[in-house]
């Protein structure tokens, strides 16, 4: 539109000169000594603007051939920027697509060539984070270092530094570290929502519950964190504090409990935690109802079982709060096991049994509902059933082992054992005889084999099998020792014996011999000696 404009306007400018000239003729002299120049007014108009014209295109070139330097100048830092622009997209492209080695080596490259203050602290961080996933941590605090250093001075760029530091700093568990990157910008009154959430990340691993409570709140309230996350973290953080104040031996923990919200109070938790401290404090029935209003909201088995822990005067109220819970979940078990324990608590016995019983039948492995059923079999002296609940809920409460069937050991070899001692004080061996290794046979054939037993559940069950087999083996038959081919007698004297040596002594009284008949029956037992020596 306005060449447009120009164009029109000159058009109508030299129409009225033409118009003008034609309507005014006339001559100019020009007195140029010692020239005397004389034209007519028209030449001279047109030359007048011709020479304007081309003073223009001349001073126009000039200045164009005077700023080709500086045109020249950001050409190269045009064409700088686009390289640069190159590198950022592809690595920034890489790093998105998880090449972290790639991205890693264009990014620290942009980051040495670029002469932008603003380009080299964005590379640097992205070059970080790519270091970051690479596991590079030596590296990457290089790079951030790196970026701190030309973002000196640019208050938005350090807070950008410092969230990224934070956020790599709890990916590595470091979050003490990343706390204290993070505290200069809370200090300095940052409230964006990804520094909260880094801060609030910080603070939950290191078990900071009073500033978690804080955050976990902050943050759903400008919906910055899920519902359920939140309310995970300020029931944990919310017990943590009830538990704590209550420690303390003081009443603080009261004010505490003034400070949480009423849903806040359902939470599972708090309210475990609030009715745990209300029952030391001596109010059962302020704990009774903390339980009562936190149970239909969230349904879990501890806020159960903790409402079935009570004394005997709080049963009624708190059995006919759970049979009304009952008529709207007939068939959990793990309410029938509450019922039962209060029942027990209340001395209900056959009541107690059947809500057990009804548990047992819905889920049979719950070491709970033995236990009880094993205290309320031994209430009622039944040893019997007492012990196989106590046992059960043993074996459902632990990984027992499960052991091998006792079988009778078999006969063992003893053909190559030593059967005779002979007379040089060495060991001889026999062959195996026929009927031993029969009889053997016939009596490891014939033992009883135990049936399997579980001598984890039943200990007695050992000692009774062993002593049936016992009883139910039989004797072993008697086994003549087996003869030796080499006759013993010639190991010794063979010299006949005395056959007075043989005689029958009797009772009846002898004469005391003589002196002299001594002497004789001497002489006598020296002439057979030699004569057997003879004979020998």
């Amino acid at each position: 539109m306005r060449t447009w404009f120009w164009t029109l306007l000159l058009l109508v400018v030299a129409v009225a000169l033409a118009v003008v000239l034609r309507s005014h003729a006339g001559n100019v002299i020009l007195l140029i000594s010692p020239w005397r120049v004389e034209l007519s007014l028209t030449l001279f108009v047109l030359l007048v603007l011709g020479f304007f014209i081309a003073l223009y295109v001349g001073l126009r070139l000039l200045a164009w051939l005077l700023a080709i330097p500086d045109r020249m100048r950001v050409w190269r830092g045009q064409r700088a920027e686009a390289r640069d622009h190159v590198l950022l997209e592809r690595g920034w492209t890489e790093l998105l697509e998880g090449r972290f080695a790639h991205a890693e080596r264009n990014l620290t490259k942009l980051l040495g060539q670029t002469r932008v203050a603003n380009r080299r602290v964005l590379a640097g961080l992205s070059a970080a984070r790519a270091a970051h996933e690479l596991g590079e941590f030596a590296r990457r605090d290089q790079l951030l270092d790196a970026a701190r250093e030309h973002a000196s001075g640019n208050t938005g760029l350090q807070e950008a530094i410092a969230t990224v530091a934070a956020d790599q700093l709890l990916d590595q568990g470091r979050a003490q570290d990343a706390l204290a990157v993070l505290t200069p910008l809370q200090d300095g009154g940052a409230r964006h929502l990804h520094t909260m959430r880094l801060l609030l990340r910080a603070e939950a691993a290191l078990d900071h519950h009073e500033r978690v409570f804080t955050l976990a709140r902050g943050l759903m309230r400008r919906n910055a964190l899920s519902k359920s996350e939140a309310e995970q973290l300020i029931d944990k953080s919310g017990a943590a504090r009830l538990r704590a104040a209550a420690a303390s031996g003081t009443e603080a923990w009261r004010s505490v409990w003034k400070d949480l919200k009423s849903d806040e109070r359902t939470l599972p938790q708090i309210a475990l935690a609030g009715a745990m401290v209300f029952e030391a404090a001596g109010e059962p029935a302020e704990a009774a109802k903390i339980l009562e209003a936190a149970v239909p909201v969230h349904f879990t088995p501890a806020l159960v079982q903790a409402y079935a822990r009570c004394d005997s005067d709080q049963v009624p109220r708190r059995l006919a709060k759970a049979e009304g819970w009952l008529q709207k979940r007939p068939a959990d078990a793990g309410l029938l096991s509450a019922l039962g324990m209060l029942c027990l608590n209340g001395q209900l016995w056959g009541q107690a049994e059947r809500y057990l019983q009804r548990s047992l039948r819905l889920r049979t492995d719950s070491p709970e509902t033995h236990a009880l059923l094993g205290s309320l079999y031994d209430r009622l002296d039944r040893p019997v059933d007492a012990t196989r609940h106590w046992r059960l809920a043993t074996a459902a409460t632990m990984a027992l082992p499960i052991l091998a069937t006792d079988q009778a050991l078999p006969a063992a070899e003893t053909s190559a054992d030593p059967l005779h001692l002979d007379a040089e004080g060495e060991y001889s061996t026999y062959p195996p005889e026929v009927s031993l290794a029969g009889s053997h046979a016939t009596v490891q054939s014939d033992m009883p084999v135990s049936a399997p037993a579980d001598y984890v559940l039943d200990p007695d069950a050992r000692a009774l099998e062993h002593e049936a087999s016992v009883a139910l083996q039989p004797d072993p038959p008697a086994v003549a020792p087996v003869g030796s081919n080499v006759d013993i007698e010639d190991y010794f004297d063979s010299a006949p014996i005395p056959i007075a040596a043989f005689d029958v002594p009797t009772y009846s009284t002898w004469p005391a011999e003589s002196p002299v008949e001594r002497d004789a029956d001497k002489r006598d037992d020296d002439k057979s000696h030699l004569l057997s020596d003879k004979q020998g």
